[in-house]
Protein backbone atom coordinates (compact mmCIF):
# COMPACT_ATOMS: atom_id res chain seq x y z
CA UNK A 1 0.00 0.00 0.00
CA UNK A 2 1.34 3.15 -1.16
CA UNK A 3 1.89 5.63 1.89
CA UNK A 4 0.23 9.10 2.31
CA UNK A 5 2.33 12.07 2.58
CA UNK A 6 1.89 14.17 5.14
CA UNK A 7 0.76 17.21 4.99
CA UNK A 8 1.68 19.89 8.18
CA UNK A 9 -1.77 22.48 9.10
CA UNK A 10 -1.09 25.96 8.99
CA UNK A 11 -2.00 27.62 12.43
CA UNK A 12 -3.88 31.17 12.97
CA UNK A 13 -3.13 32.40 16.37
CA UNK A 14 -6.03 35.33 17.18
CA UNK A 15 -6.57 36.94 20.39
CA UNK A 16 -9.99 38.14 21.28
CA UNK A 17 -11.47 39.60 23.75
CA UNK A 18 -8.67 38.49 26.29
CA UNK A 19 -8.33 34.70 25.13
CA UNK A 20 -6.85 33.39 22.41
CA UNK A 21 -7.23 30.57 20.24
CA UNK A 22 -5.76 28.64 17.77
CA UNK A 23 -7.46 27.38 14.27
CA UNK A 24 -5.19 24.80 13.02
CA UNK A 25 -6.16 24.50 9.18
CA UNK A 26 -5.95 20.91 8.28
CA UNK A 27 -6.05 19.76 4.45
CA UNK A 28 -8.07 16.47 4.21
CA UNK A 29 -6.29 13.14 3.99
CA UNK A 30 -8.24 10.56 5.25
CA UNK A 31 -11.98 10.59 4.50
CA UNK A 32 -13.56 10.92 8.04
CA UNK A 33 -11.47 11.18 11.14
CA UNK A 34 -11.86 8.39 13.79
CA UNK A 35 -12.47 9.90 16.47
CA UNK A 36 -15.30 12.31 15.26
CA UNK A 37 -18.83 11.18 15.64
CA UNK A 38 -22.31 12.25 14.42
CA UNK A 39 -23.91 14.54 16.53
CA UNK A 40 -27.55 15.27 16.32
CA UNK A 41 -28.69 19.30 16.14
CA UNK A 42 -31.22 21.10 17.19
CA UNK A 43 -32.80 23.97 15.47
CA UNK A 44 -31.35 27.33 15.60
CA UNK A 45 -34.62 28.70 16.37
CA UNK A 46 -35.63 26.46 19.35
CA UNK A 47 -32.35 27.80 20.97
CA UNK A 48 -33.47 31.25 20.34
CA UNK A 49 -36.89 31.05 21.07
CA UNK A 50 -35.55 30.09 24.51
CA UNK A 51 -34.34 33.26 25.72
CA UNK A 52 -36.64 35.50 27.79
CA UNK A 53 -36.96 38.14 30.21
CA UNK A 54 -38.39 39.50 33.10
CA UNK A 55 -39.08 43.28 32.86
CA UNK A 56 -41.17 45.98 34.17
CA UNK A 57 -44.25 47.81 32.68
CA UNK A 58 -45.79 51.51 32.16
CA UNK A 59 -47.38 50.41 36.05
CA UNK A 60 -44.05 50.23 37.47
CA UNK A 61 -42.63 53.44 35.47
CA UNK A 62 -41.16 51.96 32.65
CA UNK A 63 -42.65 53.34 29.02
CA UNK A 64 -43.18 50.64 26.77
CA UNK A 65 -41.24 52.52 23.73
CA UNK A 66 -38.46 52.08 26.20
CA UNK A 67 -39.25 48.24 26.68
CA UNK A 68 -39.64 47.53 22.93
CA UNK A 69 -36.17 49.49 22.13
CA UNK A 70 -34.39 47.07 24.43
CA UNK A 71 -35.96 44.14 23.87
CA UNK A 72 -35.71 44.00 20.10
CA UNK A 73 -31.81 45.09 20.57
CA UNK A 74 -30.79 42.04 22.92
CA UNK A 75 -32.92 39.83 20.51
CA UNK A 76 -35.30 38.00 23.22
CA UNK A 77 -38.30 35.79 22.15
CA UNK A 78 -40.11 35.78 24.90
CA UNK A 79 -40.85 37.97 28.02
CA UNK A 80 -42.75 36.85 31.46
CA UNK A 81 -45.90 38.89 32.09
CA UNK A 82 -49.02 38.41 33.86
CA UNK A 83 -52.48 40.23 35.48
CA UNK A 84 -50.24 41.75 38.25
CA UNK A 85 -50.32 45.50 37.61
CA UNK A 86 -53.19 44.49 34.65
CA UNK A 87 -55.87 47.03 34.13
CA UNK A 88 -58.87 48.25 31.84
CA UNK A 89 -57.45 51.73 32.31
CA UNK A 90 -54.01 51.83 32.93
CA UNK A 91 -51.31 52.58 32.49
CA UNK A 92 -50.65 49.13 32.39
CA UNK A 93 -53.72 47.06 29.67
CA UNK A 94 -53.81 44.41 27.52
CA UNK A 95 -52.84 46.55 24.74
CA UNK A 96 -49.88 47.24 26.22
CA UNK A 97 -48.85 43.57 26.10
CA UNK A 98 -50.59 43.10 22.60
CA UNK A 99 -48.38 46.28 21.34
CA UNK A 100 -45.28 44.54 23.00
CA UNK A 101 -45.62 41.17 20.86
CA UNK A 102 -46.30 43.26 17.47
CA UNK A 103 -43.26 45.14 17.29
CA UNK A 104 -40.98 43.05 18.90
CA UNK A 105 -42.61 39.33 17.85
CA UNK A 106 -42.12 38.13 21.23
CA UNK A 107 -44.45 35.94 23.30
CA UNK A 108 -45.50 36.00 26.61
CA UNK A 109 -45.70 33.62 29.47
CA UNK A 110 -48.73 34.85 31.48
CA UNK A 111 -49.00 34.20 35.08
CA UNK A 112 -51.11 35.16 38.55
CA UNK A 113 -47.57 36.38 39.24
CA UNK A 114 -47.18 37.33 42.89
CA UNK A 115 -50.19 36.22 45.22
CA UNK A 116 -52.68 36.56 42.52
CA UNK A 117 -55.82 34.40 42.34
CA UNK A 118 -57.92 35.60 39.49
CA UNK A 119 -57.92 32.09 37.63
CA UNK A 120 -61.16 34.15 35.63
CA UNK A 121 -59.20 36.96 34.65
CA UNK A 122 -55.88 34.85 33.69
CA UNK A 123 -57.79 32.72 30.93
CA UNK A 124 -59.80 35.52 29.33
CA UNK A 125 -57.02 37.83 28.90
CA UNK A 126 -55.04 34.89 28.41
CA UNK A 127 -57.35 34.14 25.34
CA UNK A 128 -56.81 37.65 23.65
CA UNK A 129 -52.78 37.21 23.82
CA UNK A 130 -53.83 33.12 22.74
CA UNK A 131 -56.25 35.03 19.40
CA UNK A 132 -53.00 37.36 18.47
CA UNK A 133 -50.62 34.69 18.74
CA UNK A 134 -48.65 36.27 21.66
CA UNK A 135 -49.15 33.25 24.33
CA UNK A 136 -46.48 31.30 24.81
CA UNK A 137 -47.72 29.57 28.29
CA UNK A 138 -49.53 30.51 31.18
CA UNK A 139 -47.70 30.16 34.61
CA UNK A 140 -48.45 29.62 38.36
CA UNK A 141 -47.98 31.40 41.30
CA UNK A 142 -44.77 33.35 41.68
CA UNK A 143 -42.83 31.86 44.90
CA UNK A 144 -45.68 31.51 47.17
CA UNK A 145 -43.38 30.93 49.90
CA UNK A 146 -42.40 34.87 49.59
CA UNK A 147 -46.16 35.75 48.68
CA UNK A 148 -48.58 34.16 50.05
CA UNK A 149 -52.46 33.52 48.72
CA UNK A 150 -55.92 33.51 49.83
CA UNK A 151 -58.13 31.78 47.66
CA UNK A 152 -61.65 30.53 48.23
CA UNK A 153 -61.63 32.03 51.86
CA UNK A 154 -58.59 29.60 52.96
CA UNK A 155 -55.02 31.28 53.04
CA UNK A 156 -51.98 29.37 51.99
CA UNK A 157 -48.18 29.71 51.48
CA UNK A 158 -46.19 32.48 52.88
CA UNK A 159 -46.41 32.04 56.97
CA UNK A 160 -49.33 30.04 56.35
CA UNK A 161 -49.24 26.20 57.92
CA UNK A 162 -50.32 24.89 55.21
CA UNK A 163 -49.74 24.98 51.12
CA UNK A 164 -53.30 23.99 50.40
CA UNK A 165 -54.82 27.08 48.89
CA UNK A 166 -52.05 27.15 46.69
CA UNK A 167 -52.37 23.20 46.04
CA UNK A 168 -56.00 24.09 44.96
CA UNK A 169 -55.64 27.31 42.74
CA UNK A 170 -52.94 25.91 40.81
CA UNK A 171 -55.21 22.33 40.38
CA UNK A 172 -58.14 25.23 39.28
CA UNK A 173 -56.04 26.68 36.93
CA UNK A 174 -54.93 23.82 35.16
CA UNK A 175 -57.83 22.64 34.76
CA UNK A 176 -59.35 26.46 33.78
CA UNK A 177 -56.63 26.19 30.67
CA UNK A 178 -57.19 22.88 29.89
CA UNK A 179 -61.07 22.90 29.78
CA UNK A 180 -61.03 25.77 27.27
CA UNK A 181 -60.97 24.99 23.66
CA UNK A 182 -58.55 27.73 22.69
CA UNK A 183 -56.89 27.55 25.37
CA UNK A 184 -55.85 23.85 25.80
CA UNK A 185 -52.91 23.83 23.40
CA UNK A 186 -51.18 25.92 26.14
CA UNK A 187 -48.53 24.48 28.31
CA UNK A 188 -48.74 24.99 31.54
CA UNK A 189 -45.75 26.25 33.84
CA UNK A 190 -45.81 25.48 37.98
CA UNK A 191 -45.51 27.22 40.71
CA UNK A 192 -42.57 28.34 41.36
CA UNK A 193 -40.54 27.40 44.46
CA UNK A 194 -42.63 24.07 45.74
CA UNK A 195 -39.74 23.28 47.14
CA UNK A 196 -40.81 25.49 50.18
CA UNK A 197 -44.17 23.49 50.76
CA UNK A 198 -44.53 23.49 54.58
CA UNK A 199 -47.52 20.16 54.52
CA UNK A 200 -47.17 17.49 51.30
CA UNK A 201 -49.85 18.74 49.01
CA UNK A 202 -48.21 17.53 46.20
CA UNK A 203 -46.81 20.61 44.32
CA UNK A 204 -43.21 18.57 43.81
CA UNK A 205 -45.48 16.51 41.11
CA UNK A 206 -46.76 17.94 37.92
CA UNK A 207 -49.15 15.21 38.01
CA UNK A 208 -49.30 13.40 41.51
CA UNK A 209 -48.26 9.67 40.66
CA UNK A 210 -49.82 6.78 42.45
CA UNK A 211 -48.69 6.30 45.99
CA UNK A 212 -47.16 9.58 46.22
CA UNK A 213 -49.37 9.82 49.65
CA UNK A 214 -49.73 13.33 49.47
CA UNK A 215 -52.51 15.42 51.02
CA UNK A 216 -54.22 15.50 47.31
CA UNK A 217 -55.00 12.83 45.64
CA UNK A 218 -53.34 10.81 43.07
CA UNK A 219 -53.81 12.25 39.52
CA UNK A 220 -54.46 15.33 40.96
CA UNK A 221 -52.80 17.30 37.69
CA UNK A 222 -50.76 20.55 38.59
CA UNK A 223 -48.90 21.71 35.39
CA UNK A 224 -47.14 20.36 32.10
CA UNK A 225 -43.70 21.84 32.85
CA UNK A 226 -41.39 22.04 36.48
CA UNK A 227 -40.54 25.92 37.00
CA UNK A 228 -37.50 27.23 38.52
CA UNK A 229 -35.78 30.27 39.91
CA UNK A 230 -31.93 28.62 39.83
CA UNK A 231 -30.41 32.04 40.66
CA UNK A 232 -26.86 31.36 39.78
CA UNK A 233 -25.53 32.87 43.12
CA UNK A 234 -26.59 31.22 46.00
CA UNK A 235 -25.82 31.12 50.01
CA UNK A 236 -24.48 27.57 49.56
CA UNK A 237 -22.54 28.86 45.95
CA UNK A 238 -21.93 32.38 46.46
CA UNK A 239 -18.68 33.44 45.40
CA UNK A 240 -17.57 33.46 41.20
CA UNK A 241 -16.11 30.37 40.12
CA UNK A 242 -15.88 27.89 37.38
CA UNK A 243 -18.74 26.41 35.56
CA UNK A 244 -21.09 28.56 37.60
CA UNK A 245 -24.15 28.72 35.12
CA UNK A 246 -23.62 24.92 34.06
CA UNK A 247 -23.62 23.82 37.77
CA UNK A 248 -27.10 26.23 38.38
CA UNK A 249 -28.67 24.08 35.77
CA UNK A 250 -27.56 20.65 36.76
CA UNK A 251 -30.60 18.75 37.31
CA UNK A 252 -29.27 16.76 40.12
CA UNK A 253 -28.67 17.06 43.91
CA UNK A 254 -25.13 17.86 43.25
CA UNK A 255 -26.44 21.75 42.26
CA UNK A 256 -25.48 24.19 45.08
CA UNK A 257 -28.57 26.47 44.17
CA UNK A 258 -32.38 26.27 44.03
CA UNK A 259 -32.61 24.54 41.41
CA UNK A 260 -34.61 21.44 39.75
CA UNK A 261 -33.78 18.43 41.88
CA UNK A 262 -34.60 21.08 45.61
CA UNK A 263 -37.71 21.81 44.15
CA UNK A 264 -39.06 18.58 42.39
CA UNK A 265 -37.33 15.89 43.53
CA UNK A 266 -37.00 15.89 47.44
CA UNK A 267 -38.08 19.53 48.70
CA UNK A 268 -35.28 21.49 50.23
CA UNK A 269 -37.83 22.54 53.19
CA UNK A 270 -39.30 19.51 54.84
CA UNK A 271 -37.48 17.05 52.55
CA UNK A 272 -40.88 15.82 50.30
CA UNK A 273 -40.15 13.35 48.19
CA UNK A 274 -40.83 13.96 43.99
CA UNK A 275 -39.53 12.44 40.93
CA UNK A 276 -36.28 10.15 41.02
CA UNK A 277 -33.04 10.94 39.66
CA UNK A 278 -34.22 9.24 36.40
CA UNK A 279 -37.33 11.25 36.04
CA UNK A 280 -36.09 14.83 37.01
CA UNK A 281 -33.31 13.97 33.94
CA UNK A 282 -35.92 14.45 31.51
CA UNK A 283 -38.59 16.45 33.35
CA UNK A 284 -40.23 19.12 31.05
CA UNK A 285 -38.50 22.59 32.53
CA UNK A 286 -38.58 26.26 32.32
CA UNK A 287 -36.75 29.23 34.01
CA UNK A 288 -39.01 32.06 35.27
CA UNK A 289 -36.49 33.65 36.99
CA UNK A 290 -32.54 33.39 37.43
CA UNK A 291 -29.26 35.53 37.00
CA UNK A 292 -27.26 37.56 39.01
CA UNK A 293 -26.51 41.48 40.51
CA UNK A 294 -23.28 42.99 40.02
CA UNK A 295 -22.01 43.36 43.70
CA UNK A 296 -18.76 42.69 45.63
CA UNK A 297 -16.83 40.03 43.49
CA UNK A 298 -19.77 40.15 40.57
CA UNK A 299 -18.70 42.89 38.63
CA UNK A 300 -20.11 44.31 35.02
CA UNK A 301 -17.72 42.01 32.74
CA UNK A 302 -18.98 39.05 34.76
CA UNK A 303 -22.35 39.61 35.25
CA UNK A 304 -22.35 39.67 31.49
CA UNK A 305 -20.15 36.81 30.60
CA UNK A 306 -22.68 34.97 33.75
CA UNK A 307 -25.78 35.61 31.36
CA UNK A 308 -24.78 34.76 28.02
CA UNK A 309 -23.61 31.62 29.35
CA UNK A 310 -25.99 31.43 31.46
CA UNK A 311 -28.97 30.71 28.24
CA UNK A 312 -26.42 28.51 26.39
CA UNK A 313 -26.14 26.01 29.61
CA UNK A 314 -29.53 26.42 30.34
CA UNK A 315 -30.56 25.09 26.85
CA UNK A 316 -27.99 22.63 26.66
CA UNK A 317 -29.02 21.27 30.23
CA UNK A 318 -32.85 20.68 29.31
CA UNK A 319 -34.66 23.93 29.81
CA UNK A 320 -36.88 24.62 27.24
CA UNK A 321 -37.35 28.52 28.11
CA UNK A 322 -35.17 30.63 30.55
CA UNK A 323 -36.11 33.98 31.39
CA UNK A 324 -33.46 36.48 33.34
CA UNK A 325 -34.27 38.54 35.71
CA UNK A 326 -33.60 41.73 34.98
CA UNK A 327 -34.40 43.99 31.91
CA UNK A 328 -33.66 47.31 33.49
CA UNK A 329 -32.69 47.92 36.91
CA UNK A 330 -35.86 48.81 38.62
CA UNK A 331 -36.77 52.35 40.11
CA UNK A 332 -39.92 51.90 42.19
CA UNK A 333 -38.30 49.69 44.90
CA UNK A 334 -35.43 50.07 47.24
CA UNK A 335 -32.01 47.61 47.59
CA UNK A 336 -29.67 46.83 44.85
CA UNK A 337 -30.70 47.36 41.54
CA UNK A 338 -28.31 46.06 39.49
CA UNK A 339 -29.34 43.10 37.99
CA UNK A 340 -30.45 44.16 34.95
CA UNK A 341 -29.31 43.91 31.40
CA UNK A 342 -30.20 47.75 31.08
CA UNK A 343 -29.09 50.64 33.87
CA UNK A 344 -31.67 52.80 35.25
CA UNK A 345 -31.02 55.67 32.78
CA UNK A 346 -31.96 53.13 30.12
CA UNK A 347 -27.68 52.68 29.32
CA UNK A 348 -26.50 48.74 28.05
CA UNK A 349 -24.19 46.94 30.53
CA UNK A 350 -21.60 44.75 28.78
CA UNK A 351 -24.89 41.73 29.14
CA UNK A 352 -27.23 43.42 26.96
CA UNK A 353 -24.09 43.98 24.48
CA UNK A 354 -22.91 40.96 24.53
CA UNK A 355 -26.40 39.18 24.25
CA UNK A 356 -27.29 41.09 21.37
CA UNK A 357 -23.94 39.89 19.26
CA UNK A 358 -25.25 36.68 20.40
CA UNK A 359 -28.13 36.67 19.04
CA UNK A 360 -27.09 38.45 16.21
CA UNK A 361 -24.72 36.26 15.34
CA UNK A 362 -27.67 33.22 15.33
CA UNK A 363 -30.28 35.21 13.88
CA UNK A 364 -32.34 32.95 11.93
CA UNK A 365 -36.44 33.72 11.03
CA UNK A 366 -36.89 30.12 9.87
CA UNK A 367 -37.86 27.53 11.04
CA UNK A 368 -36.05 23.78 10.59
CA UNK A 369 -38.33 20.99 11.05
CA UNK A 370 -35.35 17.94 10.50
CA UNK A 371 -32.12 19.55 11.50
CA UNK A 372 -29.80 17.56 10.93
CA UNK A 373 -26.39 15.40 12.24
CA UNK A 374 -22.54 16.80 12.17
CA UNK A 375 -19.42 14.58 12.52
CA UNK A 376 -17.46 16.10 15.00
CA UNK A 377 -15.62 15.61 18.36
CA UNK A 378 -13.78 17.69 21.32
CA UNK A 379 -10.71 15.57 22.30
CA UNK A 380 -9.85 15.91 25.79
CA UNK A 381 -12.83 17.89 26.69
CA UNK A 382 -12.44 19.53 30.67
CA UNK A 383 -15.20 19.66 32.57
CA UNK A 384 -14.91 23.63 31.86
CA UNK A 385 -15.90 23.18 28.25
CA UNK A 386 -19.32 22.42 26.57
CA UNK A 387 -20.57 22.18 23.29
CA UNK A 388 -24.26 23.11 21.54
CA UNK A 389 -24.64 22.06 18.20
CA UNK A 390 -27.95 24.19 16.30
CA UNK A 391 -28.62 23.93 12.86
CA UNK A 392 -29.89 27.26 10.69
CA UNK A 393 -32.75 27.30 8.30
CA UNK A 394 -30.09 27.51 5.56
CA UNK A 395 -28.47 24.70 6.33
CA UNK A 396 -25.32 25.88 8.21
CA UNK A 397 -24.47 24.17 11.67
CA UNK A 398 -23.70 26.39 13.96
CA UNK A 399 -21.19 25.00 16.62
CA UNK A 400 -21.18 26.62 19.89
CA UNK A 401 -18.23 25.56 22.24
CA UNK A 402 -17.44 28.02 25.52
CA UNK A 403 -15.77 27.76 28.61
CA UNK A 404 -16.60 28.58 32.09
CA UNK A 405 -13.23 29.17 33.56
CA UNK A 406 -13.14 32.29 36.26
CA UNK A 407 -9.31 32.48 35.36
CA UNK A 408 -7.02 30.67 32.95
CA UNK A 409 -7.81 28.73 29.62
CA UNK A 410 -8.97 25.43 28.46
CA UNK A 411 -6.88 24.01 25.18
CA UNK A 412 -9.29 21.44 23.02
CA UNK A 413 -9.23 20.20 19.49
CA UNK A 414 -12.80 20.22 17.88
CA UNK A 415 -12.64 17.04 15.00
CA UNK A 416 -15.05 18.02 12.02
CA UNK A 417 -14.71 14.31 10.67
CA UNK A 418 -14.37 15.69 7.16
CA UNK A 419 -13.08 19.00 5.06
CA UNK A 420 -15.72 21.91 5.43
CA UNK A 421 -15.28 24.09 2.73
CA UNK A 422 -16.28 26.80 4.06
CA UNK A 423 -16.06 27.95 8.54
CA UNK A 424 -16.39 31.08 10.19
CA UNK A 425 -15.62 31.83 13.54
CA UNK A 426 -17.07 34.22 15.74
CA UNK A 427 -16.41 36.17 19.07
CA UNK A 428 -19.84 37.81 20.46
CA UNK A 429 -17.72 39.33 22.93
CA UNK A 430 -15.88 41.34 20.25
CA UNK A 431 -18.85 41.89 17.59
CA UNK A 432 -20.71 40.25 14.86
CA UNK A 433 -18.45 39.70 12.20
CA UNK A 434 -16.58 36.84 11.67
CA UNK A 435 -12.87 37.01 12.91
CA UNK A 436 -12.12 34.23 11.18
CA UNK A 437 -12.88 32.59 8.10
CA UNK A 438 -11.31 29.83 6.80
CA UNK A 439 -11.71 27.15 3.96
CA UNK A 440 -11.05 23.51 3.44
CA UNK A 441 -11.14 23.09 7.63
CA UNK A 442 -11.10 19.60 9.08
CA UNK A 443 -10.01 20.44 12.45
CA UNK A 444 -9.74 23.44 15.30
CA UNK A 445 -7.55 23.98 17.96
CA UNK A 446 -9.04 26.32 20.71
CA UNK A 447 -8.22 28.19 23.61
CA UNK A 448 -11.19 28.67 25.42
CA UNK A 449 -11.71 30.92 29.15
CA UNK A 450 -15.13 32.32 29.80
CA UNK A 451 -16.88 33.05 26.80
CA UNK A 452 -18.48 31.58 23.64
CA UNK A 453 -17.18 30.81 20.24
CA UNK A 454 -19.45 30.50 17.85
CA UNK A 455 -18.56 27.78 14.85
CA UNK A 456 -20.82 28.51 11.58
CA UNK A 457 -19.68 25.38 9.43
CA UNK A 458 -21.23 25.22 5.84
CA UNK A 459 -23.52 21.72 5.72
CA UNK A 460 -21.53 20.53 2.74
CA UNK A 461 -18.70 18.63 2.27
CA UNK A 462 -16.16 19.91 0.36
Amino acid sequence: MKSRRAITPSKIIRTVGGACFALAVVLPIWPRHSLAAPNAAVATSDFLNSIGVATTFPDRGQPLARTIEMVRYCGFRWVRAGIEGLSDKGPTTIETFLDLHRETGVRLSWGLVSGGTDVKKLAETGKVLAEAGALLAFEGNNEPNNWGVTYQGEKGGGREPSWMAVANLQRDLYQAVKSDPVLAKYPVWSISEPGAQRDNVGLQFLTIPPGAQTQMPDGTKYADYANVHNYIYHPNSPHPADNKTWDAADPTAASKVDGLFGNFGVTWARRFRGYTQEQLNTLPRVTTETGTNIEGPVTEEIHGLNLMNLYLAQFRRGYAHTSVYLLRDRTDEDGNQSFGFYQADYSPRKAAIYLHNLTTILADKGTLAKPGQLDFAIVNQPKTVHELLLQHSDGTFQLIVWGERLTGQDRVTVHLGVTRGLVRIYDPTTGVEPVQTLTDVSSLELALSDHPIVIAISPSRQ
